[in-house]
């Protein structure tokens, strides 16, 4: 059986991939590499039990032919849906950019897993869904939502269709709303800007804002050891 990476050759997605292959499960990853690399897949591509496709998940028609072959060569077993567009200013300037990269692959991707009959989701969602909050504590039953980001619509939307799914025809889905994840290979973030600002200026070194600002990081192997944990309960 296989378990199959959206989103594979991304920072969470490699790292995913990478645990899965070491409990000696067969991992098959597709990605558009709009913001994921081959290079970060360089230690996985050469596992036995790892395949890759590059596949633009929002084309619905390449992504059954290329889905139904990996289900076809050994049955997927699970879905992880790490895909999603990950640059939040990028989609500021254009929101169709996370209308198509967000929404739509997770759309599409419940649609296959209905026609091929796999019936479990695992959805890399996002603390984003909550929008600003100030200083009040977060909980999983914390709302209404309001996101303020495009970003974090398209999230919550992706959370509502799983949602839809789980009534009509998956068996299990598992909604993860990240935060902050810091880590290897990191694309982008506070202190991935640090660290570049210092290797460009070492003696300098400018932060925004006014010395208030707090937030969590979580380093993505924990986050990916919680992930899998809470999969296998």
């Amino acid at each position: 059986m296989t378990a199959f990476i959206t989103g594979v050759a991304g920072f969470v997605g490699v790292n995913l991939a990478k645990a899965l292959l070491a409990r000696g499960r067969r991992v098959a990853g597709f990605d558009n590499l709009s913001r994921g690399t081959r290079r970060n897949l360089t230690t996985v591509l050469r596992h036995p039990n790892f395949s890759f496709e590059a596949i633009d998940l929002s084309d619905i028609g390449a992504y059954r032919a290329a889905l139904e072959a990996v289900h076809g060569r050994a049955p997927v077993e699970e879905v992880w849906h790490m895909a999603a567009n990950s640059d939040i200013p990028g989609g500021i300037v254009d929101p169709r950019v996370d209308l198509r990269d967000t929404f739509m692959t997770t759309f599409n991707t419940l649609l296959l897993m209905r026609g091929l009959g796999i019936g479990t989701i695992a959805c890399a969602a996002s603390s984003a869904v909550y929008g600003d909050l100030g200083d009040a504590a977060l909980r999983e039953d914390t709302g209404p939502l309001f996101p303020i980001s495009n970003y974090g619509a398209m999230k919550l939307a992706s959370e509502g269709v799983i949602s839809a799914a789980l009534e009509i025809h998956l068996t299990s889905a598992y909604i993860f709303r990240f935060p902050n994840v810091i880590g290897t290979p990191a694309t982008h973030g506070a202190i991935f800007d640090f660290v570049r600002k210092l290797k460009a200026t070492p003696d300098n070194l400018d932060v925004l804002g006014d010395g208030s600002q707090r937030k969590s990081y979580l380093h993505v192997e924990d986050l990916v050891d919680a992930m899998l944990f809470i999969r296998d309960q």
